[in-house]
């Protein structure tokens, strides 16, 4: 079966705030670290504008910059950008995020209990860390997903918006690993582009 931390999803925080997108926890620096790639906690208060400024576009440059993607490719993730206020879902206030949440950083304890290490943390939308989740893949997913809903359950097409969540991890890994990245980033952007 899965660990206990599945089973007892009426223990977990219905919801741990953040005073702003962006904003780093309490005392830690604006400048962090996704993986090996800068990442600056800069605050905001609207999420499709931050994520777009301040996550997507930064690491859409890069690749840009370093011939990952092509300049015309950047063009198709770039009106995804414009057009995430209609994409995003409803309104909702910051959450605090782990900002790094895939399967390598969540450790299975032989007690049954979860453990997350090396966070990215800062405010974000809540529905990213199971974008991230769900894009590389994590034992136990479908029950994690089920026991958030049962605790606070995420808004209604949450599932159709995985991958405008996923535009920034994919674009992360383009400037880190490769072209193989910016075909996923490229094919996810295209099912949104021109919804």
């Amino acid at each position: 079966g899965a660990p206990a931390a599945c089973r007892r999803a009426s223990a977990w925080p219905k919801r741990v705030a953040a005073p702003a997108f962006g904003s780093a926890p309490p005392g830690g620096p604006r400048d962090a670290w996704i993986g090996l790639a800068p990442m600056r906690d800069e605050p905001g208060t609207d999420w499709p504008h931050w994520y777009a400024e301040h996550r997507v576009l930064p690491y859409l440059r890069e690749a840009v910059d370093r011939g990952t993607l092509r300049p015309g490719e950047a063009a198709v993730i770039e009106r995804v950008c414009e057009r995430l206020p209609e994409l995003a879902g409803p309104p909702e206030p910051p959450a605090r995020l782990h900002g790094d949440l895939w399967s390598g950083n969540v450790l299975w304890g032989a007690d049954g209990r979860v453990r997350l290490i090396d966070p990215a943390a800062h405010g974000g939308h809540r529905e990213t860390d199971l974008a991230m989740l769900r894009l590389f893949g994590c034992p136990y997913l479908d029950r994690i997903v089920s026991g958030y809903q049962e605790r606070a359950p995420l808004a209604d097409g949450w599932a159709e918006r995985i991958g405008l969540h996923q535009l920034f991890p994919l674009l992360v890994h383009t400037v880190l690993f490769g072209r193989s990245y910016a075909e996923q980033a490229l094919t996810t952007s295209r099912n949104f582009a021109d919804m």
